[in-house]
């Protein structure tokens, strides 16, 4: 499509929706197109959302998932029991978990797996945080709930390394869930039954 064809605005909106994962430039197109021909209510929410995203929301301290008030609803939830906790890799798998309905614990959330195919080491992770939570003595069991497959089991390992020492029980979900899946994709009963089968790790 030739750039003269196209208003500034409208291809630079082009170019900011094909920068997002799984977008194409076809789909990028589309939805620009889509938007132009929209009401304007639709594209003042859209703005709306998306300011309110970046300037209302934040990391929680604790455990590293996506808030609105620091420490997050979860980590402020005095029914939840903090001895107990489940680490993920980003928060979309923490509301995966949630989606299941039984695990009452709290989470950590790492930010990703160690991949260092793409440059990220255990220091790019919350990994650091999470030897600390353990540290004070309160959590007696990590549920170490990354995606199965290579990154998530790496990342699994070196965890699992980090706190042989510490005495806290350490367990891993059952291997129910597919290899190479992410657990924001898995069922709510395959999760359950993950959680309710987690074994100790070895």
């Amino acid at each position: 499509m030739s750039s003269q064809a196209i208003p500034e605005p409208v291809a630079r909106l082009i170019d900011a929706f094909s920068r997002l994962p799984s977008i194409g430039s076809k789909t990028a197109s589309r939805l620009t197109f889509y938007l132009l021909r929209a009401p304007d209510e639709l594209s003042e929410t859209l703005s709306d959302a998306l300011r309110d995203l970046k300037t209302l929301t934040r990391f929680c301290s604790v455990c590293g998932n996506i808030t609105v008030d620091d420490p997050c609803a979860i980590c402020s939830d005095p029914r939840r029991d903090a001895s107990v906790i489940a680490v993920v890799e980003e928060p979309l798998d923490l509301l995966a978990l949630e989606s299941a309905g039984t695990f009452q614990g709290r989470y950590h959330v790492l930010g990703g797996a160690i991949s260092p195919v793409n440059g990220i080491g255990p220091d790019d992770l919350r990994i650091r945080e999470l030897t600390q939570r353990v540290a004070d003595g309160r959590v007696l069991e990590v549920i170490v709930a990354t995606n199965p497959g290579q990154e998530g089991d790496a990342t699994a390992l070196y965890i699992a390394r980090e706190l042989k020492d510490s005495g806290v029980k350490l367990t891993r979900l059952a291997r129910g869930l597919p290899t190479g899946s992410d657990l924001q994709y898995v069922d709510s009963v395959t999760l359950l039954r993950a959680l309710q089968g987690r074994t100790p790790f070895t």
